[in-house]
C-alpha cells in the first residue's frame, strides 16, 4: 500500500510498466512524460534502465509479434510497432518472418469467424473486409476467401 501523498519515482512507474508487458523507449517517454518534474529526469531513468536492459526494443517487437500475429497480419503488425516507436533491423526481420505464414494465419483468422465459404458477392465482400481490416494483405485475402488451401492438412 502507498502512503497518502507518496509519488512513485519515475523509474519506479516506469518499471511497474515493464512488469506488466515489454514496452518500447518511446512508449516509455510518452507514459512517463507527464510525471517528469526535473527537464532531464526521465531521459536519465530511462538511460539507466536500458543499460541494465530492463529496456530492450528487440524484446519489444518480439512481444507484439508473439501477442498480436495469432490475430493480425503484417500490415497491422507493422503499424501497431509503428505506433509504438519502433522501427528498425529488429521490426524489418520481424515483418519478414510473418509473411512466410501470412497465409495461414489468415486462413485460421477466417475459419474461426466463418467456416464455410461464402456463397454470394455480398457475403465475400464480408468476408473479405473482415480479413482486410485485420491487415492481412489483398492477394492473401483473395486466396482465403477463395478457398486456396481448404482441402489441405492444417499446419499447427
Amino acid at each position: 500500500m502507498n502512503k497518502p501523498g507518496f509519488q512513485p519515482s519515475l523509474k519506479g512507474r516506469a518499471l511497474r510498466l515493464l512488469s506488466q508487458r515489454e514496452h518500447s523507449r518511446a512508449e516509455l517517454e510518452r507514459k512517463l512524460a507527464p510525471h517528469e518534474e526535473v527537464p532531464g529526469e526521465l531521459a536519465k531513468a530511462l538511460d539507466e534502465l536500458q543499460a541494465r536492459d530492463f529496456i530492450n526494443d528487440g524484446r519489444a517487437v518480439d512481444s507484439l509479434v508473439n501477442r498480436r500475429a495469432g490475430k493480425l497480419g503484417s500490415a497491422r503488425i507493422q503499424q501497431e510497432l509503428a505506433l509504438k516507436g519502433l522501427s528498425g533491423e529488429a521490426v524489418a526481420e520481424a515483418l519478414e518472418n510473418l509473411k512466410d505464414t501470412e497465409f495461414s494465419r489468415a486462413q485460421a483468422v477466417w475459419q474461426k469467424k466463418f467456416s464455410d465459404l461464402p456463397q454470394d458477392p455480398h457475403e465475400r465482400a464480408k468476408h473479405m473486409r473482415f480479413l482486410m481490416t485485420r491487415g492481412f494483405s489483398a492477394e492473401v485475402v483473395r486466396r482465403v476467401v477463395k478457398g486456396d488451401g481448404l482441402d489441405e492438412e492444417p499446419l499447427d
